[in-house]
């Protein structure tokens, strides 16, 4: 760490002679290097009010950043914990004994104020005090990180999305913009599959705050694991992935082979894990606890199996394989290969943080930009509807499509994530995401607003299309959102500098194209709700 990373983020690093990378000759960066950094750049930070805090945990749900969370404390831990830290009871009876306490790291704060104002507590239980007031926080942060136990195990994590958030992010401090829309859905994915993840990044925002050396906000948990990150370029990314993905299942499919070629041959004990191994292998649930039992056995068996098996134990637990990147990627750029990957068949997961322009590259259009938008390319606002990704996806029938949109409803989200990881076949989950190139009037402190105003209006749509639901006789398609109230469509574009600019320069052509966004968003409204409601016959 000193020898590498401080030097590089004291912009030194051109001192560093060849030998300070010493071990690290294939690239490769040590994980979590961004809880280092502490910049404290952040003006205000969140303030906890205990008394009001109803322990609903949709601050640390929506924080872009991992800097508020909430812990769960026994016994010892209070009594030890900082002079003058404050908690209460814990709700719920499967808490009985513990308490409770949302802590904020004040020093990787960036002061955004997306906690507070998603706050549903009768008065706000979060209130932004300037960071001067908050340093006593600094200590009980790292008393909460290095002390107190993660209890995600109480409730199981994937139970609810309280229950989520009890589990340790491993998506942490990164370099994202201030309320930046991207990164709460990264964040939750690490917090239901970190553990056994593996991500291919495109080229992009998501890429640089993921992973620009020599900050990686990828990190581990107790035990050591955590998501295996690698950055790819713009135009193959999802090719990447599924490299990635026929990889790791070549891998397994030689441990079955091995197993069962073999299971005739080894000790009992070792029988017993075999078998219970091949049972539960594509079973992304039970896969640690089976995988644990296999490298127990093996570790007193005889046989030279158990040699070959122990070489590649890394891919006994299933691999939750990953393909992140933005609307440049997914809808431009890399769209071939995206398309391509999808019509594999092959049980891979794709992201798609969509801001609906090239965000990382300096705002330019992409075929996600909707009609009326000022973007670079499109100065005087966009012409032609905006590419649905989604809907094109639905049409080969086999491949798990979300579109969803976090501060809109953030149980759909969640409930998409976890379908679209446990479906054995190619997924995509098309996340609206506010981006600073939008220019947000109410700032990006209210980015999870604007997504709940996006839908509100019908400017976006909330849908799943799940094909397991055809083995039960439905309808695949289901339409998650309520009819919008369009009389607030206008309001929202004029809520946005990408829109209003244009109505500053070209007044009557802004008209006549914010007339055409809302009927386009009407169509679209139109065609979902079609095939929501069509009835469905698995003969």
């Amino acid at each position: 760490m000193s020898n590498i990373v401080f030097p590089i983020n004291a912009q030194k690093g051109d001192d560093l002679p060849v030998s300070a990378f010493k071990g690290r000759e294939d690239g490769t960066f040590p994980a979590g290097t961004t809880a280092y950094e502490k910049r404290g750049i952040a003006v205000d930070v969140p303030e906890w009010q205990m008394d009001n805090c109803i322990q609903c945990n949709q601050c640390a749900y929506v924080c872009p950043h991992a800097c508020i969370r909430p812990f769960l404390l026994d016994e010892e831990e209070m009594a030890n914990a900082p002079e003058g830290t404050e908690a209460k009871k814990a709700n719920g009876k499967a808490f009985a004994g513990l308490q409770f306490r949302i802590q904020v790291s004040v020093l990787d704060c960036t002061g955004c104020g997306n906690c507070a104002d998603v706050c549903p507590s009768k008065e706000k239980s979060l209130i932004m005090k300037p960071l001067d007031s908050q340093m006593d926080e600094v200590e009980r942060w790292d008393y909460m990180t290095e002390k107190v136990s993660i209890k995600d195990d109480i409730t199981p994590k994937s139970q609810n999305l309280k229950s989520s958030q009890f589990a340790q992010p491993l998506f942490e401090f990164s370099g994202a913009c201030a309320g930046c829309g991207e990164t709460p859905y990264i964040k939750l994915s690490t917090q239901l599959y970190g553990d056994r993840m593996m991500v291919a990044n495109a080229t992009g925002c998501s890429s640089i705050y993921g992973g620009s050396a020599p900050a990686t906000p990828y990190c581990t948990n107790k035990d050591g694991h955590g998501p295996a990150w690698a950055n790819s370029l713009f135009e193959d990314n999802a090719e990447y992935g599924m490299g990635m993905a026929v990889g790791v299942d070549k891998l397994r499919d030689r441990i079955e082979r091995l197993m069962t070629e073999n299971m005739s041959e080894v000790a009992a004990d070792t029988k017993a894990a075999f078998e219970a191994w091949i049972e539960a292998k594509e079973d992304g649930e039970k896969t640690r606890e089976v995988s644990n039992a296999v490298v127990k056995a093996l570790e007193n068996e005889k046989h030279t199996v158990a040699k070959e098996i122990l070489a590649i134990k890394d891919y006994l637990v299933k691999k939750s394989v990953w393909v992140f990147g933005g609307d440049g990627w997914a809808y431009d750029i890399g769209y071939g290969g995206l398309d391509h990957v999808i019509a594999s068949g092959r049980d891979i997961n794709i992201l798609v943080m969509d801001t609906e322009v090239y965000s990382n590259t300096g705002g330019q259009a992409s075929k996600s930009t909707p009609v009326g938008a000022v973007a670079k390319f499109a100065a005087a606002g966009k012409q032609i509807r905006k590419k649905d990704l989604g809907l094109m996806a639905t049409t080969y029938g086999y491949v798990y499509v979300a579109q969803v949109a976090m501060g809109a409803n953030q149980n759909q989200y969640f409930k998409a994530l976890k379908e679209a990881e446990a479906y054995p076949g190619p997924s995509i989950i098309i996340a609206y995401s506010p981006c600073i190139n939008h220019g947000l009037k109410g700032g990006m402190g209210g980015s999870q607003e604007e997504s709940k105003k996006a839908v509100e209006c019908g400017y976006w749509h909330l849908f799943r299309y799940n094909p397991m639901l055809e083995a039960e006789g439905k309808n695949p398609f289901v339409m998650d959102s309520k009819e919008p109230d369009w009389d607030k469509f206008q309001d929202f574009l004029k809520g946005e500098v990408r829109y209003t600019a244009l109505m500053k320069s070209f007044p009557e052509q802004a008209e006549e194209l914010f007339k055409a966004a809302q009927g386009n968003a009407k169509w679209r409204y139109n065609t979902y709700k079609r095939f929501a409601a069509m009835a469905y016959d698995a003969e």
